[in-house]
């Protein structure tokens, strides 16, 4: 079979990773389950595959993702502000984050937040060997595993840069690719008030949207409290994207919102 050498060569580079020996088994095989978490191969829409932008949901809720790759000043300010509001979220954390900060990763935890991988380097996945893309998801993963036994189940690839490859290989690894709908651009330092009116004023801002914060920018943590008030005034619920999207069944449209194929 095609793949065999391929295989060969992974598990030769990686002796004695458990992860990286089911990647390499799922080339063949082309799904993977997680517990509980089934995830399909293709994401397909004509010749793409595509990360979930959105979902297409009736439920007026919407997620709220942190990317955590550099600095940690704000991060207990984060979470205390998300406890004041009863509300859980989404971190995707580099191995280098983690590997700094391995006290507030077991915060996130332990607040109930989700962990999720955002790769061990934060390169550009769609520049990298399959083999390289594995071994950027999988040793993140067992970091976090080891760190607090949680197997993470969502990836955001950096820079959202990915390709065909991309998004199979992150499957095959048992990983819900995950990119947003609504960017804060809180990366570019504008101002609170810029934050504030850039997600709440956006026009992807409805039913199942996913919206791209980072932990370490300027003014995120100073925006945070009338962010969530602002989604509650609009009659939003913000829940991690764990729960926004569906685990199987579903298909996605041109634009990566995913659709249930359950009626």
């Amino acid at each position: 079979m095609k793949n065999v050498g391929r295989i060969e060569r992974l598990l030769q580079r990686h002796r004695g990773g458990a992860l990286i020996f089911l990647c390499a088994l799922l080339m063949l095989v082309g799904s993977v389950r997680f517990g509980d978490a089934v995830v399909q191969t293709s994401s397909r829409a004509g010749d793409r595959e595509l990360p979930i932008y959105s979902v297409d949901t009736e439920k007026k809720q919407v997620a709220l993702s942190f990317d955590a790759a550099w600095g940690n000043e704000d991060t207990q300010q984060i979470l205390d502000i998300l406890a004041k509001h009863n509300v859980h979220v989404t971190f995707f954390m580099t191995g280098g984050w983690v590997s700094d900060y391995p006290e507030d990763v077991k915060k996130i935890q332990a607040a109930g937040h989700d962990l999720g991988n955002h790769s061990e380097n934060h390169k550009n996945m769609s520049q990298l060997s399959k083999e390289e893309c594995i071994s950027e998801l999988t040793e993140v993963h067992n970091k976090v595993k080891e760190l607090t036994g949680v197997e993470m189940h969502l990836f955001r690839p950096p820079y959202g840069d990915y390709d065909n490859e991309v998004i199979l290989t992150a499957q095959e690894c048992g990983y819900y690719p995950i990119q947003w709908s609504v960017d804060s651009l809180d990366w570019k330092n504008y101002g609170m008030q810029s934050i504030l009116d850039t997600v709440l004023k956006h026009k992807n801002l409805e039913p199942g949207a996913i919206i791209l914060c980072h932990n370490g920018a300027e003014y995120t943590a100073q925006a945070l409290d009338a962010l969530l008030a602002g989604l509650k005034e609009q009659g939003y619920e913000v829940v991690p994207i764990s729960e926004l999207i569906y685990k199987e069944n579903y298909h996605m449209d041109h634009t990566g919102k995913q659709i249930s194929d359950v009626s």
